[in-house]
């Protein structure tokens, strides 16, 4: 059994909510974009190590990259020692 409390969704306001607690924004790795549709997924957390290879994208766009290729959101609801935690991982449905 696990420590820590994970759980997966795909409810855009659990995890936009999520997100924003835990002081994060959308964005998709720069140069992945397809012809003006976002490129990969990922959420830019204040001091995130590959903050500089992030593209901010709006919620409208992110979630509908997000709907279109099936994902659902997995994360880290709190960490095992108890806290916050900016854990996630972006997966098939």
């Amino acid at each position: 059994m696990s420590d820590s409390k994970s759980k997966t969704t795909t409810d855009h306001d659990e995890i936009r909510g999520w997100v924003e607690q835990n002081s994060g924004t959308p964005a998709s790795v720069r140069g992945t974009d397809d012809g003006g549709e976002a490129g990969v997924l990922r959420i830019d957390f204040p001091g995130g190590a590959a903050e500089d290879q992030l593209e901010p994208i709006s919620w409208e766009t992110w979630f509908e990259k997000f709907e279109d290729a099936g994902l659902a959101f997995l994360y880290q609801a709190e960490r095992s020692g108890g806290g916050g935690s900016t854990f996630f991982k972006l997966v098939r449905r």
